[in-house]
């Protein structure tokens, strides 16, 4: 079976050397995908937002599936696109990725599910959030809501470091319309873990753990990224916490999903 991967960065490549291990992968296209990538794969010169191109292509090469990488793309439709034209693909539909394209949507969502995560409001307002804001103790966490490249976040340790975040998202618009609503959210210390994990309905299986680092400078000192560089397995995180998360999170969040259609 042929193969189409969409994206052109290390997740991607990671991807296509894991498929291209499997007996039941035949040719291997990347769309655009990038030189490591061309070592593994064809790289094909199409953009990830270029739908109907990269759905052309996976028909007349007959691609038996497409994997999509990026975030922007799913949350932008993709994965609607390539199943309007019948062909196979995995990743979530364009409704399934605002659970990433929208931090109010997961934050309003495991709200409603009663399933754990930390204290926050929602705003379009800025007077609105900006006398929220004043209410709050420090460290505070101000976020756009839409996608911005990890970049996002800002772990606010002073006022003047918080309301400046607040300005620069809903007025200065430095995120765009990824800033048009911001989530003010309480700040909770303590080790970062991820989990990823395949889902198909209900069913979930994650992956092994791993442990991103946002802030720029050392010592978790500095402004958030899209992400320093990450290590797993994580020895120093117990499993039972492990399991714990999968099963008061991710499980429940998955349950959610499907609930909401």
């Amino acid at each position: 079976m042929d193969i189409l991967v969409v994206g052109s960065g290390g997740r991607e490549h990671a991807i296509i050397w894991k498929l291209s291990q499997s007996p039941a992968a035949g040719k291997i296209y990347c769309a655009p995908g990038n030189a490591g990538i061309a070592q593994l794969a064809e790289c094909v010169p199409i953009g990830v937002f270029e739908f109907d191109k990269l759905t052309a292509f996976a028909k007349e090469r007959e691609v038996g599936l497409a994997v999509i990488g990026p975030d922007d793309p799913l949350a932008a439709g993709i994965v609607d696109a390539f199943e309007a034209q019948n062909i196979p693909v995995f990743g979530p539909r364009k409704n399934a990725a605002e659970i990433e394209g929208s931090k109010t949507f997961m934050k309003d969502l495991l709200h409603k599910y009663h399933i754990p995560t930390a204290a926050y409001e929602k705003f379009s307002d800025y007077e609105a959030a900006l006398a929220y804001l004043r209410g709050q103790g420090l460290p505070i966490v101000i976020k756009a809501d839409g996608l911005a490249a990890g970049k996002g976040v800002t772990v606010a340790y002073s006022r003047e470091e918080a309301e400046q975040a607040l300005r620069d998202i809903m007025v200065a618009k430095v995120f765009g319309e990824a800033g048009a609503q911001v989530v003010i959210e309480e700040f909770l210390a303590g080790q970062e873990m991820s989990i990823l994990a395949f889902v198909d309905g209900e069913t979930v299986r994650p992956m092994a753990a791993a442990q991103d680092h946002k802030p720029i400078f050392d010592g978790d000192k500095g402004p958030n990224t899209g992400g320093m560089g990450t290590y797993s397995p994580l020895p120093h995180i117990d499993e039972a916490i492990i399991r714990e998360a999968v099963e008061t999170i991710i499980e429940p969040t998955a349950k959610a999903m499907v609930a909401e259609g």
